[in-house]
């Protein structure tokens, strides 16, 4: 499993528990705990893969939010709250130059939710529908509570972390702003400063953070993220880029398996606010515009040539604007969504995972973006959001 093997850090004895107690009736009356963080927790210093791939999550510290979520995560698989019991899960370097990490989960791919029918990237919150307003009072880990940080800090949103009851990955959770709201899933500024600063709270390279729109195979209408561990490096942390303005506020990731506009910041302050601001300027551009997208965090190198994957001084902010997806697609090896686009494969079937060509990847994912005249507009228009900046 991806974090049994984690040193645990010492921790003060007052530690707030995020887990259960024995009793399922005492669930709903026990409250949902506080992950109370601030400045001081955010790892600004640049964090690693291992030089030893098949030892590097055996030997990496928890920070206090991996250790909270680790141990209320894997009580909640200990007691059934899940779909299916994830177990190891048999994972492949697809041989070529992308470098795609592939994973046979053929439970996900059974026992997963049926998405909803979704018609519109704008549609309506509809209560009627599943929410996370519905699930168990067991499915909540705890909530963030940022310390104030100040008069100028940012309105601290009141964000959930729950378990994703058909996980994709060891510690595959959501990242819920204010459940009771019945928000939408379109991309709101706090919720992404959360999301962000998420993985600076994580000390394994691994923790990553991402957003699908409706019609990017979104499958619950209300406001959502992903954040989940994977052991592996994947192929955007280090792409090349180029930049599209000369202040290089927004620069195009170039490299298979799909071009992408690259947000970077180094860490938290000013930068990070700028960063959420652009980023949220262009996804509401796409969903004014009916354009589905995907979002990707991770720890990152810089913007610029080819970077190793030992380069992870940053955080890359990956976003792609793609062709809609209505309804249940289910003909391919897998979806293409936002941990996809990034280079990370969930298999649905065994004779997939065994047949999977880089090629094929390649082809399945690229089917999904938009044509080149759409595309070329796209870009155009968030380089013309970005210069606003100036205004």
């Amino acid at each position: 499993m991806l974090l049994v093997a984690f040193m645990a850090v010492p921790h003060h004895s007052q530690e707030t528990s995020y887990l259960l107690p024995p009793d399922p009736k005492d669930w709903e009356k026990q409250g949902i705990p506080d992950f109370v963080y601030g400045q001081k927790d955010l790892f600004r210093k640049e964090i690693q893969w291992s030089r030893n791939s098949s030892s590097a999550v055996d030997t990496l510290p928890l920070s206090r939010f991996d250790s909270a979520l680790h141990s209320a995560w894997r009580q909640r698989l200990e007691l059934g709250l899940f779909r299916y019991r994830l177990e190891d899960l048999q994972t492949q370097i697809l041989p070529g130059s992308v470098g795609f990490v592939a994973q046979l989960n053929i439970e996900r791919g059974i026992q997963r939710r049926r998405p909803q029918n979704i018609r519109s990237v704008r549609q309506e919150f509809d209560p009627e529908q599943f929410n996370f307003n519905k699930i168990r009072p067991g499915e909540v880990l705890f909530r963030m509570q940022r310390e104030p940080n100040g008069p100028a800090a940012p309105e601290q949103e009141d964000v959930h972390v729950l378990i994703n009851v058909s996980p994709l990955e060891w510690g595959h959770v959501l990242l819920v702003p204010a459940p009771a709201h019945g928000l939408p899933q379109r991309l709101l500024p706090g919720v992404l400063r959360v999301g962000l600063e998420a993985v600076l709270l994580s000390l394994h390279p691994g923790f990553r953070v991402g957003f699908n729109s409706l019609g990017g195979l979104a499958s619950v209408n209300h406001l959502h993220l992903h954040g989940y561990y994977l052991a592996h490096p994947l192929p955007v942390e280090g792409a090349p880029s180029t930049p599209l303005d000369p202040k290089g506020r927004i620069h195009l990731l170039q490299a298979l398996p799909a071009p992408g506009f690259l947000f970077y910041t180094s860490g938290p302050g000013p930068d990070l606010e700028a960063l959420i601001s652009r980023v949220c300027r262009a996804t509401d551009y796409l969903s004014d515009r009916e354009i589905a997208h995907n979002l990707f965090v991770t720890r990152g190198a810089p913007p610029g040539q080819t970077s190793s994957t030992s380069d992870l001084s940053g955080i890359r902010v990956i976003l792609w604007a793609r062709k809609s997806s209505f309804g249940i697609k289910e003909s391919g090896a897998f979806n293409v969504a936002l941990c996809e686009l990034a280079g990370h494969l969930p298999v649905k079937t065994s004779q997939d995972f065994s047949s999977l060509t880089e090629a094929a990847a390649v082809a399945l994912i690229q089917d999904c973006l938009l044509p080149q005249t759409q595309a070329d507009e796209v870009q155009a228009a968030l380089v013309a959001l970005m210069a606003q900046d100036e205004l």
